[in-house]
């Protein structure tokens, strides 16, 4: 089968790496040459995915089987009219058009499926902000309603935020929308990712839900199995099937979830690997979250989704801008028992891109904590140079 990855970062690397291995062909299309999923794919494109017209001549071009969305900023309302030529969308048109924009897929999960969200608002000015921001009260979220690994996300917490927040969720967004949301904060205990597995022919499939850890909107560490109570962990499910059931096509989703005193809230979704999932590389399952999606892609059959071992992972960051960052200390993670690492292989950095991951695993019965520490010290061991 021929695959056109739209969007070739890390997650997409992964992803490639998989088909690979199990014979598929993959050409990787971002906005700037020799980025990660390029370095391993059978070829690739440069182009600006919110070119319409770009993007219909690459399809044109490679006739694909499947087309496979791995970032927002992509004209996915094209998306229909491929599914019309018989192309295989990822998870479907509807699925991959409805989560690139936050509006569309928190009205589906809010209004029409009835799930528990944060009190929420949209606003297209700075004054409409200020009204959003009377409706939910603060402290409160704004987010841009197109973007990815936090971009343009804040917290407002006085009067005197509210224009910059405006100000820097306009900053990072991504595409041409000029729209925010503001959403009412969630007093919540921890936050989990559900990867959730929709087959053509088989049931929906759940992983051990993952904990994670964010700073300026984007994960800092990551953790499976998450704790959660078995009620917790029911409603999550339940909420998470009944969305990607909406959506349609198969895949796998990074659902999101808050877990607070008064049960669980829907958060987000991703049509596709999520970077908490990252997680998953270190053997936590008997297949990554990477394996998972490709075989539901492809309706290979998936007989279950057994958890093996207890692990964490730790973000490399970059500090500083550079267009050939170089990396010291591999050699001192490298000598860490139960842990392994990814350098994501970007041409360019700049403060607080992630560059890599550490990974550390145990057994189940390992206290979570000490695994994600040993994660978090492994990570540090490898220094980004400029």
């Amino acid at each position: 089968m021929k695959i056109l990855l739209l969007g070739s970062g890390e997650l997409g690397k992964e992803f490639v790496i998989a088909a690979q291995r199990i014979g598929q062909t993959v050409i990787a299309v971002d906005s700037y040459e020799n980025a990660p999923a390029m370095q391993v794919a059978h070829g690739f494109e440069v182009i600006n995915m919110l070119d319409g017209d770009e993007l219909d001549r690459i399809v044109a071009k490679h006739l694909p089987d499947f087309i496979v969305p791995e970032i927002e900023a992509i004209r996915t309302e094209r998306f229909y009219d491929y599914e019309k030529q018989g192309i295989t969308v990822v998870p479907s048109a509807k699925a991959a058009n409805f989560t690139m924009n936050r509006k569309a897929i928190r009205d589906l999960a809010a209004k029409d499926l009835g799930l528990k969200t944060a009190n929420y608002r949209y606003a297209t000015t700075a004054e409409e902000l200020q009204k959003g921001v009377e409706v939910v009260g603060m402290p409160c979220v704004v987010k841009p309603l197109m973007s990815s690994s936090g971009k343009g996300q804040s917290t407002i917490k006085t009067e005197a935020d509210i224009e910059k927040a405006w100000n820097y969720a306009v900053d990072g967004s991504r595409g041409d929308v000029v729209e925010v949301i503001v959403e009412a904060f969630v007093k919540f205990n921890s936050e989990i990712t559900l990867l959730t597995v929709t087959q053509n022919n088989n049931p929906t499939l759940f992983c051990a839900p993952i904990g994670h850890r964010q700073e300026r909107g984007d994960y800092q560490e990551s953790w499976q199995p998450a704790q959660i109570s078995d009620k917790d962990l029911y409603e999550a499910q339940d909420m998470a099937e009944k969305v990607t059931e909406a959506l349609g096509g198969a895949g796998l989703f990074g659902v999101e979830f808050f877990l607070t005193d008064d049960g669980v809230y829907f958060s987000e979704l991703s049509p596709r690997p999520h970077d908490t999932g990252m997680v998953t590389l270190a053997g936590t399952q008997n297949f990554n979250e990477f394996e998972l999606h490709l075989r539901a892609i492809l309706s290979l059959p998936i007989s279950g989704i057994t958890l093996e071992k207890a692990a964490a992972s730790a973000v490399i960051l970059a500090s500083e801008n550079s267009t050939n960052p170089t990396y010291k200390g591999l050699e001192k993670i490298a000598a860490l028992a139960k842990t392994d690492f990814r350098i994501f292989g970007k041409p360019s950095s700049r403060p607080y891109r992630r560059m890599g991951v550490a990974l550390t695993n145990d057994t189940l019965e390992t206290p979570i904590e000490e695994i994600v520490e040993r994660a978090k010290q492994a990570a540090a061991l490898i220094e980004v140079q400029y």
